[in-house]
C-alpha cells in the first residue's frame, strides 16, 4: 500500500503540471466502486494545486471544491501527453497546462482506493479525521509523545499505525521506525522510557525522508509513480523484507505477525 513517501512523490509530480485546466473527463464502468460521490461540473474547472495530508491527496479546484483521493493498496495517478490506455484506468482528465495538452488518470487494479468530490466544509471534515501529518511542522516531539501515550496498553506498532494519531504511517514505515528507534514493535507503549520515545521520534524523519528521497518504496507488484516507474526506497530499509538486519549487518531478521500484518525486527538491535 502506498504510504506517505509514495503519496508525497506522486503529489510532487502532479504539481509539475499545475494549474491544470480540465477540458474533458471520463469514468470507467466500475468507477463507482472507488468514487463515492457524484462527479459532475468539472469541465472548464482548473486544478490549482495538489496538497496532501497523510496518505490522502487533496486536489484544490478553482470553484472551491476538492477532490480527495486515497490510493488504497494499488492506486496511482498517471501523467501523459498521450491518452492513457492502461488497464484499470477509472478516471481520466484531458486538459491543458501552459498551453500543452496532458492526460491525468487514476489507475487502480484492485480498486481499493477511495475518492470524493467535496465542498470545502466536507473536505475539511474528512481531513480532520486524520491526525497530524508526519511531515507537518506541528508534528513535534510533544505531539508525538502525547499521542503515543494516549493508549498506554496498546502495542507500539499498533499505535504507530493509527491514522487518527499519525497521518501517513503504514506497515513498512512502522516497522522501520521501531527498528531505527531500537525498540521491539510488540512492546506495550507504557513500557517506553523517555530516551526510547525520543529515539522513535527521531526515527520518523529518518524513515520518511529516506524513502521520499528515493521516490518511494516499491515491493512486488506494488506502487508506481505518475510515470509508471517504481520507487527505489527498498535500499533504505533496515528490517522490513530484509533477511539480515541492515543496522548491525549480523543478525537474521525475525518475521512475526502482529495485528494481522507482517512484522520484522532484529533481536540484536531492538529490545
Amino acid at each position: 500500500m502506498p504510504e506517505l513517501p509514495e503519496v508525497e512523490t506522486i503529489r510532487r509530480q502532479l504539481n509539475q503540471i499545475m494549474p491544470f485546466e480540465i477540458k474533458s473527463y471520463a469514468l470507467s464502468d466500475v468507477s463507482d466502486s472507488i468514487i463515492h460521490t457524484k462527479i459532475s461540473g468539472l469541465k472548464g474547472k482548473v486544478i490549482l494545486e495538489v496538497q496532501r495530508k497523510g496518505k490522502m491527496l487533496n486536489f484544490l479546484l478553482s470553484d472551491g471544491r476538492h477532490i480527495l483521493s486515497h490510493l488504497g493498496m494499488t492506486g496511482s495517478w498517471r501523467i501523459s501527453k498521450e491518452k492513457i490506455s492502461a488497464k484499470h484506468t477509472h478516471l481520466q482528465f484531458s486538459g491543458v497546462f501552459k498551453g500543452e495538452k496532458y492526460h491525468l488518470a487514476y489507475v487502480d487494479p484492485r480498486r481499493f482506493g477511495h475518492m470524493y468530490l467535496y465542498n470545502e466544509v466536507q473536505a475539511n471534515m474528512k481531513l480532520s479525521e486524520l491526525g497530524r501529518d508526519l511531515k507537518d511542522p506541528a508534528f513535534t516531539y510533544k505531539y508525538f509523545k502525547e499521542m503515543l501515550l494516549k493508549y498506554p496498553e496498546r502495542l507500539i506498532k499498533v499505535t504507530l499505525l493509527d491514522q487518527s494519531l499519525f497521518a501517513g504511517t503504514g506497515n513498512y514505515i512502522a516497522n522501520e521506525i521501531c527498528a531505527r528507534g531500537g525498540v521491539l514493535p510488540n512492546r506495550k507503549v507504557s513500557s517506553l522510557k523517555e530516551a526510547e520515545l525520543k529515539r522513535l521520534y527521531k526515527s520518523v524523519s529518518i524513515v520518511i525522508d529516506g524513502a521520499t528521497e528515493t521516490g518511494g518504496t516499491t515491493f512486488q507488484g506494488g506502487y508506481a509513480d505518475t510515470t509508471g516507474n517504481k520507487g527505489n526506497g527498498v535500499g533504505h530499509l533496515v528490517v522490513f523484507y530484509q533477511k539480515i538486519c541492515q543496522l548491525c549487518k549480523k543478525e537474521e531478521v525475525i518475521k512475526t505477525t502482529l495485528a494481522q500484518r507482517g512484522t520484522y525486527h532484529c533481536p540484536r538491535c531492538q529490545k
